[in-house]
């Protein structure tokens, strides 16, 4: 049995993915059928909704405490010291903010998915800060894997503390672990009816405040078909068991009051009753909860995007420079109109994947994936445009315009706290990955002998065989136009033709490099994800055209003018990622930045000043 300090190879690290990985499709997925060249426009459109009149007045009310609390909730003084006050905690707590989605019969609202994306598009217009708390706490903390995997015993033992206000955590991420969980060295060890679990935990977020943790341990391997196979265990941890302890709370560029730290298990004794799901499953569990989890994200950046938005809008018209206001000039209009285009694109793309979820009947972990990829670069352009046009009002604080007479408007905190949307929950590189294995993993299921090494003759020819028939009709179709019109969609609709057609290039494209490439073509990223954009471009394509219609319909037509303003940036942005998909220069440029890395060009960081004020370690 391999040490859980000693590193973990390719090939098992692989493994552990792998393993943990959701190899089953249950339910159709649009964005799975995109990548197969299908433009499977019925699994979204209608929009998905929910009618529940009983919900709706149960959320109101909540959102309307929620509304009054942030409308004096004092964002810039708690960023300022970096500590958020626990009267104000408990008033979320009275309100029932950790408890939106817990059901009601152990104390919660009982709200669906929907209204609590909702309420965190809410914060996310005021504090990243907030928003990390209560999205932490419900997305990837306790509530969410204990409802999905809980017993009956312990959903009765642990809601009712978590609905009236428990904070909770996700402890997954070490110092030598974080995407590739092979390398985790947090240790669980049976000892009669507990487990003790030794090891520590990096940025867990909320861990400096969570009286409960979900903790993700190495439990012993297990041999499977002569090989050992690491196992990752969930379990629940109460803060106030011997061994827990904060061990240092980390401080950031943003998010300067998020509760999060280095959190430390000594010989920490756990009831084995206290194992969610089951032993071995824990990376498994870690995966399908962030698979909603990541639904949080995308709303939080959209509110964030309405934010930035209602102030641009609202200082283009009012700066006046060269005799007219800002707005009027072209280099100020065009990037207002791309912000206002992707705004409504982000709300539309988080409110579909929480749709389509809350609907049931359709797996999203490649919607939620894209939405959280999506909306967070959108909205990191977004913040980086407003911060452009505010000039040096957008580089300094709002606390300094308030102390000089002028309005406050956060946007550098904006800036500065969405960066990390980019990295945590699975950075956007991670994302892409993941996008990519599921968009090529149909071909390779059905082709990979064919064109793999290590195959004979006999069994090339033997996949080959079972391969044709779907070939036979799946690769012409891909070339065949559709009859469809899409006509319910006004003006909408050539964009909703254009987007078809795309879909079938891509499917066509995936096929294309999958021949070329082979097994290699793991390991041409760039390339993969060219493809992965152009995926995210027409997933967005389709969201914002299907929530227009649903709004030009319920009486707000205006709407189908943003998403035309918007599919026209992304059909560009989609045709240049198609025309660069191959990418002629990404081996040269691979080759180069080895050298680089070698030291060849160490010439170019002469004049660097070494920083010693930590100690030659520091």
């Amino acid at each position: 049995m391999m040490s859980a300090g000693t590193p973990a190879t390719a090939a098992e690290a692989r493994d552990v993915a792998e393993e943990a990985r959701e190899a089953e499709w249950a339910h159709p997925s649009f964005v799975r059928e995109m990548f197969l060249g299908r433009f499977r426009l019925d699994l979204i459109h209608p929009f998905p909704e929910r009618h529940d009149a009983v919900e709706a007045e149960r959320a109101a009310a909540f959102l309307g405490k929620l509304r009054e609390f942030l409308e004096r909730y004092p964002s810039d003084a708690i960023d300022e010291t970096g500590d958020m006050p626990e009267p104000l905690v408990q008033e979320l707590r009275d309100m029932g903010a950790f408890g939106i989605k817990i059901p009601e019969e152990y104390g919660g609202l009982g709200l669906s998915q929907v209204s609590y994306i909702r309420a965190m598009e809410m914060v996310g217009t005021k504090d990243g800060s907030l928003g990390a708390l209560l999205s932490a706490h419900q997305s990837i903390g306790v509530p969410n894997p204990l409802k999905l995997f809980g017993t009956d015993d312990q959903k009765a033992k642990y809601f009712p503390r978590i609905a009236k206000g428990a904070i909770t955590a996700f402890a997954l991420t070490e110092v030598n672990a974080g995407s590739d969980p092979a390398n985790m060295s947090t240790t669980a060890t049976r000892d009669g009816d507990d487990w003790v679990i030794n090891g520590e935990k990096l940025w867990c977020t909320n861990g400096t405040r969570a009286e409960l943790f979900v903790v993700m341990a190495r439990t012993p391997d297990v041999v499977v078909k002569g090989k050992p196979r690491k196992q990752i265990t969930a379990f629940i941890v109460e803060r106030s068991a011997p061994g827990v302890s904060v061990l240092h709370r980390c401080r950031f560029m943003g998010l300067r009051a998020i509760e999060n730290g280095v959190i430390g298990f000594e010989n920490v004794r756990v009831p084995a009753e206290n194992i969610l799901w089951g032993e071995g499953k824990g990376l498994k569990l870690a995966l399908v909860t962030l698979n909603t989890g990541r639904l949080t994200i995308p709303a939080s950046v959209a509110g964030g995007a309405k934010m930035i938005l209602r102030a641009i809008r609202q200082w283009s018209n009012e700066r006046v420079q060269w005799g007219q206001p800002i707005g009027k000039h072209d280099a100020i209009a065009q990037k207002i109109a791309g912000l206002t285009a992707d705004t409504f694109a982000m709300d539309a793309v988080a409110l579909l994947a929480s749709s389509l979820h809350e609907r049931g009947g359709t797996d999203i972990r490649l919607e939620a994936a894209i939405a959280k990829m999506f909306n967070t670069e959108r909205a990191w352009a977004a913040v980086d445009d407003a911060l452009q046009i505010r000039g040096g009002r957008g580089y300094e604080t709002s606390a300094s315009m308030h102390a000089r007479g002028e309005r406050p408007v956060p946007i550098e905190r904006a800036m500065r706290d969405a960066r990390i949307n980019l990295i945590f929950e699975g950075s956007s590189e991670i994302m892409r990955l993941f996008i990519a294995r599921e968009a090529v993993d149909a071909h390779f299921s059905i082709a990979f002998p064919i064109v793999g090494p290590g195959y004979t003759l006999k069994q090339r020819l033997a996949a080959f065989f079972k391969a044709a028939p779907f070939y036979a009709t799946w690769y012409p179709a891909r070339w065949m136009p559709s009859l469809r019109r899409y006509g319910e969609f006004g003006s909408l609709a050539p964009h909703v033709r254009w987007a078809e057609r795309a879909t079938r290039r891509l499917g066509r494209a995936l096929f294309h490099a999958m021949v070329r490439f082979g097994p290699g073509l793991e390991k041409r990223q760039s390339v993969l994800f060219r493809a992965v954009n152009i995926g995210a471009e027409l997933f967005a394509m389709a969201a914002a055209c299907v929530r227009a219609e649903q709004l030009a319909k319920a009486g707000n037509p205006s709407s189908r003018a943003v998403a035309d303003a918007f599919c026209w940036d992304a059909r560009a942005h989609a045709a240049r990622e198609f025309g660069a998909l191959f990418g002629p220069r990404d081996v040269a440029r691979y080759r180069f930045a080895q050298a680089a890395l070698r030291g060849d060009f160490e010439w170019l960081e002469d004049g660097v000043v070494e920083d010693r004020q930590y100690g030659a370690g520091g």
